[in-house]
């Protein structure tokens, strides 16, 4: 039985079968599910970037006073990516102020970063989540299409349905919907 991991950032998990080899070696994304390949391109454009909560303090300007993100929750392009200091603020938003609401929607990043601005904040102790980390800055290196590329294909109107071929980075939009290859 395959064992769930987080990589990179704390939040996601994967199935460790699907996304290393017995060899420890990245698979390739031929072989990975459609959700977890968009999950693994995310993560490469979010790692090491700051943390929401932090960038909402500071902003742009002070960029350089954001925390690294530790941790990050929702789904791709709709996403709260946060530092150990602001994910039980975070966690108290979503277990008790509401948040889990927002679960897989489109408002979910924006309805955190709105209770947030508006002075939310867990109580002083709140609890997090146990993490069990083996060497949580260990971001295993596949090859992935451009972040921003795949930002851009995302957000793109018409959301037809497109395979990538990642091996080449062509794009087949006569991919049939409903497929999973």
């Amino acid at each position: 039985m395959s064992e769930k991991i987080s990589i990179g950032l704390r939040g996601w998990r994967f199935d460790e079968d699907e996304v290393f080899t017995e060899t420890g070696e990245v698979r390739p994304f031929d072989e990975i599910s459609d959700d977890t390949r968009r999950r693994l391109v995310r993560l490469s454009a979010i790692f090491n970037g700051p943390c929401d909560a932090c960038w909402l303090i500071h902003g742009d300007e002070n960029i350089e006073q954001c925390n690294v993100a530790a941790a990050v929750y929702g789904e791709p392009l709709n996403e709260a990516v946060l530092c150990d200091e602001h994910e039980p603020d975070f966690l108290y938003w979503f277990r008790e102020e509401g948040g889990a609401e927002y679960a897989e929607t489109d408002e979910f990043e924006d309805a955190f970063h709105e209770w947030f601005l508006d002075g939310g904040r867990a109580p002083e102790g709140y609890g997090g989540l146990e993490h069990v980390d083996t060497d949580p800055r260990d971001l295993p290196e596949p090859e992935l299409p451009d972040p921003e590329e795949f930002a851009d294909e995302e957000d793109e109107e018409d959301h037809e349905e497109k395979r990538i071929d990642l091996r080449n980075m062509e794009f087949d939009r006569d991919y049939p919907t409903g497929g999973d290859t």
